[in-house]
């Protein structure tokens, strides 16, 4: 070969190196990738035959996973095992490029069948490393004529081996990266179905739990029926009155999907209704009206200022009211002043009520514990008529959220006890 040949040659090779390398940037299938790299290594050492060989650890082998010129079912075959048994286990124990002018008369190698059906001669086989302490394989490029592999050869498939260890390194981390996105949609359908299996048992428990609070208040209230001593009549409806209140509670929460957090206006203006119906005295006609703003709050403290409203609505019911009945009004504002506070005021135009410091006649005790636990504060005047005022902090609205829904109630019916 003349010396403008040898350097011609050298150009085609090192411009196949450098067209091989976009090629393979620009592509995420590693078995296109490969078997490009024989194609054009065949093509570059003017051979008909080229395979890559990938190293399999627990068979200990070298496995052909994409090649050029053989015959159907040759790559997918083992071609040898990973010693020096062949020459691309030689080439992948030492590290070093194994060179062999004929393999026909190497009587040191092993090798398969279809080397003799392909009238393979000479071979040159070159490592291509991995990204791990393992190489992935081997580069090997076949002829079926006698040729004598030169360093520049040997250059010109080492360029492509470093390509290749390179693609093999990126298919790596992408797939690595797509096992773990799938593994995260599949946690991510596991946590949708498990929310779903959650909110259904939510919903079943607060069926059960408001169902259950409904048949205590029913039997409560047989009872009352059938109790005519004043004393045993004003305790059942006292424990009534409190476990209606719950039930109230769990009635807002199905239509809140057991949130943390409801309405708590809502839930007073759905209270007034269930008190007025329920809490008128012997012979009295009383109104009563509601007037709230939305107010977003924690469940807990929710329950705790309902039934603050429920001891104190039917106070003024049992007691506020001598003949001829009157009005109570329940409000519930953000402060003007301060939008972190929350005013909620329980009136009537009864005959007033002069508080003992400490006692606990009527549940007040009650109502001043639950009023502290929800870090609120209370104040009471009695003048033609009583005043409850309890100050509370709430969270800070968001633009718009702020509303308010009036109800006013027609008088209900007098309830009637033995």
């Amino acid at each position: 070969m003349t010396e403008a040949a040898k350097v011609a040659k050298l150009l085609r090779q090192q411009a196949a190196i450098a067209g091989f390398g976009s090629f393979a940037l620009g592509r995420s299938d590693l078995h296109t990738v490969l078997t490009e790299a024989a194609r054009e290594c065949a093509k570059g050492l003017n051979v008909a035959f080229s395979k890559v060989c990938r190293y399999r650890a627990e068979e200990d082998d070298l496995l052909i996973e994409a090649g050029v010129g053989w015959r159907d079912g040759v790559v997918g075959h083992v071609v040898s095992r990973a010693d020096i048994s062949s020459p691309q286990g030689r080439a992948f124990v030492t590290g070093k490029p194994s060179i062999c002018r004929d393999v026909q008369q190497d009587n040191d190698f092993e090798l398969p069948e279809f080397y003799s059906e392909h009238g393979i001669v000479s071979t040159i086989d070159i490592l291509i490393k991995g990204s791990s302490d393992r190489p992935y394989g081997v580069l090997e490029v076949d002829s079926d004529e006698q040729r004598d592999f030169d360093e520049h050869d040997i250059d010109f498939l080492t360029g492509f081996a470093n390509v290749l260890a390179e693609a093999v390194d990126t298919s790596e981390r992408v797939l690595l990266l797509q096992t773990t996105i799938d593994r995260m949609k599949e946690l991510v359908e596991q946590k949708d179905e498990l929310l779903d299996q959650r909110r259904v048992l939510a919903q079943e428990l607060q069926h059960r739990v408001r169902n259950n609070l409904q048949l205590v208040y029913g039997m409560l209230s047989k009872q009352l029926d059938e109790t005519t001593d004043y004393a045993g009549q004003r305790g059942l409806k006292a424990i009534a009155r409190r476990v209606s209140t719950l039930a109230q509670v769990y009635e807002q929460l199905l239509g809140t999907e057991m949130t943390s957090v409801i309405d708590f206006g809502g839930y007073v203006q759905a209270l007034c209704k269930n008190l007025a119906e329920v809490q008128t005295a012997v012979g009295d006609r009383v109104r009563l009206d509601c007037k709230c703003d939305v107010i977003e709050l924690d469940l807990d403290i929710v329950t705790a200022l309902g039934i603050v409203v429920a001891e104190l609505v039917s106070n003024s019911y049992d007691h506020a009211f001598s003949e001829g009945g009157g009005s109570i009004h329940v409000s519930l504002t953000r402060d003007a002043g301060d939008q972190t506070s929350a005013i909620l005021t329980i009136s009537d135009n009864g005959r007033g009520f002069e508080p003992q410091t400490g006692g606990k006649r009527h549940g007040l005790g009650l109502v001043r514990r639950l009023v502290e636990q929800s870090r609120g504060t209370l104040n009471i005047k009695s003048d033609h008529g009583t005043v409850w005022t309890i100050r509370f902090p709430v969270p800070v609205p968001l633009a718009g959220e702020i509303g308010v829904r009036p109800v006013d109630l027609p008088t209900p019916q007098t309830l009637t006890t033995a």
